[in-house]
């Protein structure tokens, strides 16, 4: 079962590949957030010149020991997005869907775009994956959560695996009962799940890396064993991890150096995975 990594322009990548020859598709697109996304790798260490004091009033100061960070800001962000939108669609299988994880800021533009691409008809749910951790705005209400929004080719026939996906608990199991609050329930589009930790041995230290129990729902509930899945905004690959760990085939997509180097790490020793770095010369 051979996977491919792809390094560079994803739109000339995904041009090259064969009509209706993808089961699955979901991408994290830049957000169009107007700044830079960063991550940035610190150290604290002891030195008498440091710049704050701290434990048993000695002085300290922080070194950078790496950043990962990209541009996140588009002139037209709709005239970027289209002709990728529609290269999805021709390379999804009649069977096939689409997850587009997007925020508030474009989600709206989003949806018209890509019911103008689908069809209005296939558009079948707009998924909130909500969490609570963060900075939190003092001037507003704090924003904690995501939009996925979710397509399929034809509504007639897709794939939707309800009985692989995993239940949850009810939020009131004792309005249910025994037996329905000891098999939990089904999610809604509501997805309850914290982000990627600071210490969770999930970091890859990649901006806006997504959680792989995200990932896992979306391929359990939208594909097959040995199907095959399209990521091309792989950022840290987290698509690709979620296939390794449920038996799907993945080709992934970036133009960012610092993302192919962290998948680079994240796939270390992995075999039957196959680098092009230089798809369009």
């Amino acid at each position: 079962m051979t996977n491919i990594i792809y390094f560079g322009d994803n739109l000339p990548i995904l041009r090259r590949l064969p009509d209706k020859s993808v089961d699955l598709i979901y991408i994290d697109p830049p957000f169009n957030t107007g700044k830079v996304q960063a991550h940035k790798r610190l150290k604290t260490v002891r030195d008498d010149q440091g710049d704050r004091i701290g434990f048993g009033e000695n002085s300290y100061r922080t070194e950078v020991l790496s950043e990962l960070a990209y541009a996140d800001a588009f002139s037209d962000y709709e005239a970027f997005l289209l002709p990728r939108m529609q290269e999805a669609h021709r390379l999804l299988k009649d069977s096939g869907s689409l997850y587009f994880h997007i925020d508030y800021r474009e989600v709206h533009y989003c949806k018209i775009l890509l019911d103008q691409v689908f069809g209005r008809e296939n558009f079948l749910n707009e998924i909130i994956w909500a969490y609570d951790f963060g900075g939190r705005a003092r001037d507003k209400w704090p924003a904690k959560h995501d939009n996925i929004l979710y397509y399929v080719r034809d509504r007639r026939n897709y794939i939707f695996n309800r009985d692989a996906i995993g239940r949850e608990p009810y939020l009131a199991p004792g309005l249910v009962g025994k037996d329905k609050a000891e098999r939990g329930k089904l999610p809604t589009d509501t997805w309850w799940h914290t982000i990627v930790g600071t210490n969770s041995r999930e970091k890859t230290g990649y901006p806006t890396q997504k959680p792989v129990a995200i990932l896992e729902r979306i391929l359990r509930a939208s594909s097959n064993p040995d199907d095959l899945v399209l990521d091309f905004f792989a950022g840290s690959g987290t698509t690709g991890q979620a296939c390794l760990n449920l038996g799907r085939r993945f080709i992934l997509i970036d133009n960012n150096p610092q993302a192919l180097e962290t998948m680079r790490r994240r796939f270390a020793g992995i075999p039957d995975i196959q680098w092009e770095l230089e798809p369009t010369r």
